[in-house]
């Protein structure tokens, strides 16, 4: 499926075309009807000699029509543009040249039309006057087809040229991120909302959860259409009339956008490349009333120019455009910028950054990749493909980082494992993105929660607070005066076991299982936590931490006032006490 849209100056038979090559005639107002001159957008599709489909969007020529031409243009795949023999090139037909140039648009077909009433004279040097108007642009190489939709001549060689054109045009690019630029909103009897577009970037299906921007308006997709059939599911590059649920039609309005909101950036501010035309008679400066198009919409903007005062004439440059809502854009999205006081365009280009974090002074905006992750120092790659529409892998764990960040960051961090002290580093200070980087430093070891040289002795071996531990039993030494946090690596490790305060050796607790299950083993209905205490020669003091310990571990379970064994209870070879 390709979507074709026509240009070309007022009434010059560009709907008129459209009607005779597809059968509907695209103008739907009755005004537009009463007065022969198409005032909004018009659409229409058929199927070429191949059976290849291909959908129209009618636009305006009128230049006071101008906002609703560029508001159909978008998101198209070439563009039949529209002379009318009679008449030859006019300044609408530039603007609209122009226009297409700027959005990107690579492939077109020029229908002469009126044929009928030139005489070949006429005719032939309106081909020379056109030949000469698109040299050195996207439609140099273009046939040149005549026609005369009246009378019928030349429409179906014009089928025949579109078919030739689309099959050498690309098919839109499935990049998983649908985008539908809303450009006509009604209410469908019996139906509620439908809103229509042409499709970019990824698929849209029936139960899709999605949202309208820039509202933020949750809704769902009850149905979709393209090409007058019913669909489930429709790919990029299709002209589409989905019907929604969640949403009334007064809420939507021509430039709103349908998508999956998390897999964009919304923003209100971008850096764009401006292509000033040839054409003006002035430099491009921020004064003015400048509006921007985008979409399918109207956006007045505040726009400055990056690097400089302001650009001449047929130069190119950057801006800084500030957007008035947010817009959920990529780089390489395309736009026209027009000053509204003159009624003139000055120039257009494509997004080159769509979240900015250098002041307008400061920056250099371009497409590339490595350009973004510098700024930033370090991005996660997922988030790097939202502002970018790119794929990179990771340079560390989930992020993209610069590599003068990456080598400096590495460098801290082992120069703060170095000063950490004999313990090492505790690694629950360190941040998601130093932790990654961690496990990147060669002759750095972790244990546990700490991270220190490789060959660096263990300063907790032989730790005069454990062996004083060991010694002290079922009665053991307080931990005043021990370096915390020497004491809460030795817990860690499990070489010290804490309970309501009480510190143990490991071994204590153990014994102290042990004599557990040998008093069970004479009393296994139960025994008395002062028989425990007096078993294990110490104090309540110490004997009911004791306890809590081993009933937490499954060693004993409580009955009463009594001890019984837990499932954890250790086997003894000899039962005797």
């Amino acid at each position: 499926m390709h979507v074709v849209a026509t240009a070309g100056h007022v009434d010059h038979g560009k709907s008129t075309l459209v009607t005779a090559l597809t059968g509907t005639d695209p103008d739907r107002l009755a005004e537009e009807k009463a007065r022969g001159l198409t005032i909004d957008l018009g659409f229409a599709s058929m199927k070429l000699p191949s059976q290849r489909g291909v959908a129209f969007v009618d636009v305006p020529g009128h230049v006071r029509f101008l906002k609703n031409m560029l508001a159909g243009v978008g998101g198209v795949s070439a563009c039949l543009f529209v002379v009318a023999a009679t008449e030859g090139w006019k300044p609408q037909s530039e603007e609209h040249l122009r226009i297409l140039q700027l959005l990107g648009i690579e492939h077109g077909l020029i229908a002469l039309t009126k044929v009928g009433q030139a005489d070949p004279d006429l005719r032939e040097l309106a081909r020379l006057e056109v030949a000469d108007s698109v040299s050195g642009t996207f439609l140099e190489s273009a046939e040149i087809i005549e026609v005369d939709a009246i009378d019928g001549v030349g429409v179906d060689h014009l089928a025949e040229a579109l078919d030739r054109l689309l099959a050498d045009t690309p098919t839109a690019a499935d990049i998983k991120r649908p985008r539908l630029w809303i450009d006509r909103v009604f209410a469908a009897k019996g139906a509620g909302t439908v809103v229509t577009g042409t499709l970019t970037g990824g698929m849209l299906r029936v139960h899709q959860e999605l949202t309208i921007l820039p509202a933020g308006l949750d809704v769902r997709v009850r149905g979709l259409q393209s090409l007058h059939a019913d669909r489930t599911k429709v790919g990029p590059g299709n002209r589409v009339a989905a019907n929604l649920s969640g949403v009334s039609h007064d809420q939507v309005r021509r430039g709103d956008v349908l998508v999956n909101a998390e897999q964009w950036h919304v923003t209100r501010t971008v850096d764009a490349e401006l292509v000033v035309l040839d054409s003006l008679d002035h430099r491009v400066t921020k004064r003015g009333a400048h509006m921007a198009y985008l979409g399918s919409g109207e956006h007045p903007v505040r726009a400055s120019v990056i690097g400089d005062s302001g650009l001449d004439p047929g130069q190119q440059g950057a801006v800084r455009l500030h957007l008035p809502e947010g817009l959920p854009l990529l780089p390489g999205d395309r736009y026209i910028l027009r000053e509204s006081g003159r009624g003139e365009t000055l120039g257009g280009g494509q997004i080159l950054d769509v979240d900015p974090v250098l002041t307008a002074a400061k920056a250099q905006p371009d497409r590339r990749v490595e350009r973004v992750i510098s700024e930033r120092g370090l991005i996660e790659v997922d988030r790097l493909a939202i502002l970018t529409g790119e794929s990179r892998d990771p340079d560390v764990g989930r992020w993209a980082v610069a590599p003068e960040v990456l080598t400096e960051c590495r460098e801290r961090l082992r120069s703060d494992i170095l000063d950490a002290g004999p313990l090492g580093l505790d690694i629950g200070t360190l941040d998601d993105f130093t932790r990654a980087i961690l496990g990147q430093l060669d002759g750095i070891e972790t244990e546990g929660s700490r991270a220190r040289p490789a060959d660096a002795a263990d300063a907790l071996a032989g730790h005069s607070y454990l062996t004083a531990l060991i010694e002290g039993g079922f009665a053991p030494p307080g931990a005043d005066g021990i370096d915390r946090a020497e004491l809460r690596e030795l817990v860690r490790r499990g070489d010290v076991v804490e309970e309501s305060g009480v510190y143990f050796a490991r071994s204590t607790v153990e014994d102290a299982a042990s004599v557990v299950a040998r008093l069970l083993a004479d009393r296994p209905d139960g025994v008395t936590v002062a028989e425990l205490r007096d078993a294990w020669g110490t104090t309540r003091k110490f004997a009911i931490p004791l306890l809590a310990r081993l009933d937490g571990t499954g060693v004993t379970r409580r009955r009463g006032d009594f001890r019984i064994g837990g499932p954890r209870l250790p086997e003894i070879d000899n039962p005797a006490v």
